[in-house]
């Protein structure tokens, strides 16, 4: 403080808090650097509940408002508009519940990468449309394309699996195996960011059927989560056919490009 500064001050006052504040700006030191504000354990937990919310079911994992995993206005929108999905190399035909961008992007991820499972029958009923439509309305098996073991680990469930199921009791044509089809035989790496040759790369080869004697001339649509390049439902469908499957078509809940 200035000698002018402290000659004006009364004697004996308090000068700390706001009286500080103010002498300070008298002598002409500037303001006092603003801190934001430090979370909160409200704030936190606030946070935390709303991730827990969604994990439980309590909120809607297409707009987080409460009132369940998947409220009626996201479920009317998400709806079910199965259609034949574009040519990809190496694919049976494909069909799809919807694209992959938006509310259904935003519901899919929460299931798959936010331990949300009880979107599985939501999802798995739309799912059906698509499996109805590439068994032609015939009995078929349905075959999911198997988790890859690192991934498996990581959730701790085959969201695949979960759909097929789900989308198995909507669908009243098709049956799930009661013992898994497919497994991989070899370490495939994550699809995401890879390009179509290098998909496809990955994937030749990677999968085997387990018990070949028993799908022998047998009807069966593969399922998967989205299709992008075609490869996975490609080398699912090699592998089927191998065994002497007869491979119907795939389904999907998403298309992607």
């Amino acid at each position: 403080m200035s000698q002018a500064a402290a000659a004006s001050a009364p004697v004996g006052r308090d000068l700390s808090g706001p009286l500080a504040v103010s002498a300070a700006l008298c002598a002409g030191a500037g303001p006092p650097p603003h801190r934001a504000p430090p979370r909160t354990p409200r704030a936190l937990a606030s946070g935390l509940a709303g991730l827990l919310g969604l994990v439980l079911g309590d909120h809607c994992a297409g707009c987080a408002r409460p009132g369940g995993r998947l409220c009626p206005d996201c479920a009317r929108a998400l709806g079910s508009r199965a259609r034949v999905c574009r040519r990809r190399p190496g694919c049976p035909p494909v069909w799809t519940a919807g694209g992959y961008c938006g509310l259904e992007r935003t519901v899919l991820l929460a299931f798959k990468e936010r331990s949300a499972r009880g979107l599985a029958a939501p999802l798995g009923a739309r799912l059906a449309g698509a499996v109805a439509a590439a068994a032609r309305h015939r009995d078929v098996l349905l075959v999911p394309v198997p988790a890859r073991p690192a991934a498996l680990r990581r959730r701790g469930y085959d969201p695949v699996l979960l759909l097929a199921r789900a989308a198995a009791r909507r669908c009243g044509i098709a049956r799930l195996p009661r013992a898994p089809v497919l497994a991989h035989r070899r370490r495939v790496s994550d699809q995401v960011g890879l390009g179509r040759d290098r998909r496809r790369a990955n994937l030749t080869g990677a999968l085997a059927v387990r018990d070949p004697a028993g799908l022998a001339g047998r009807r069966v649509v593969v399922v998967d989560d989205v299709v992008t390049t075609g490869a996975t439902l490609a080398e699912a469908a090699r592998a089927l056919r191998s065994a002497g499957a007869v491979v119907a078509g795939g389904a999907v809940l998403a298309e992607r490009g």
